[in-house]
């Protein structure tokens, strides 16, 4: 089925539902509509991420810094120190006001590829320069996530490990399996998982300790009790709702009773008892 579809089933749907059609009917139509809802059109392929983890701006830290948004970079002439000496932030759209050359696009460069680029560009106004080029990252990170008791975003300060990573996290003794953590490094193109058993690198088997990069996932999983403890609890949920929203009003019952009574012991309690008569 195809979107143009789409605007025919919704004024069938309509149709089905106001006449009273049978309910196999109108849940048919309705069906047929979700599946050409969910297919996608240009513009949501336009949103889709076509490389790397995500965002906008990546590379790897380790082997050599980036500039993203939000990290301070200096650039310094050596040559022409008191013309060339500044030191920016870089904003949301990537760039950043030098002198001569106004606002420039720095996100996104290396360290090294930066400094060629200013050189350049810089030639122009001056027959010999000294780039150099200095970045301050904002922050880089990692995430954590799963049977842990600090689950969530961490920093990532480099030559850091899975093992480091995990035990930071506080892994929950009841209910982690840590003999199956997964380190994920999403990409569109060519996403990479791999198992890693925490209780081998702790006791002498450090070949899965792998290293981790920016933006990689560290799931620690539960184990089969703890996740058939889990499907009991989603199960037992809306019982539980129902139990407590009743003992709620029968509990809430009884205290407006005995509020009524207390009332009535104090208008009626007579003159010995302090009340009004």
């Amino acid at each position: 089925m195809t979107q143009s579809l789409v605007p025919s089933l919704m004024s069938l749907l309509r149709r089905a539902a106001a006449v009273g059609a049978p309910r196999f009917l109108v849940t048919a139509l309705a069906l047929g509509l979700a599946a050409c809802s969910s297919a996608p059109d240009k513009r949501t392929l336009q949103y889709t991420n076509q490389e790397g983890f995500g965002k906008r701006y990546v590379g790897n830290a380790e082997e050599e810094e980036y500039v993203s948004i939000g990290d301070r970079v200096r650039v310094v002439d050596l040559l022409h120190p008191d013309e060339i000496d500044v030191s920016k932030t870089v904003q949301i759209d990537g760039r950043i006001l030098l002198p001569e050359l106004d606002y420039v696009p720095v996100a996104g460069y290396t360290r090294s590829d930066l400094q060629a680029v200013l050189t350049e560009r810089y030639s122009l106004f001056y027959e010999e320069t000294d780039i150099v080029v200095d970045i301050t990252a904002k922050s880089r990170s990692f995430w954590v996530v799963g049977e842990v008791a600090d689950e969530g975003r961490k920093d990532f300060e480099g030559n850091q490990t899975v093992f480091e990573a995990v035990m930071e996290a506080s892994p929950m003794r009841a209910s982690a399996n840590v003999g199956r953590c997964l380190l994920v490094r999403g990409d569109a193109r060519d996403p990479l998982v791999l198992p890693f058993n925490l209780d081998d690198i702790k006791y002498g088997d450090p070949t899965t300790n792998y290293l981790i990069r920016e933006n990689d996932i560290i799931i620690v999983p539960a184990t089969l009790l703890a996740e058939f403890g889990y499907f009991l609890e989603a199960l037992l949920f809306p019982v539980r709702q129902v139990l407590f929203s009743l003992g709620g009003a029968f509990f809430g019952n009884m205290q407006n009773g005995r509020n009524v009574n207390n009332n009535r012991a104090l208008m009626f309690g007579g003159i010995g008892g302090g009340g009004f008569f």
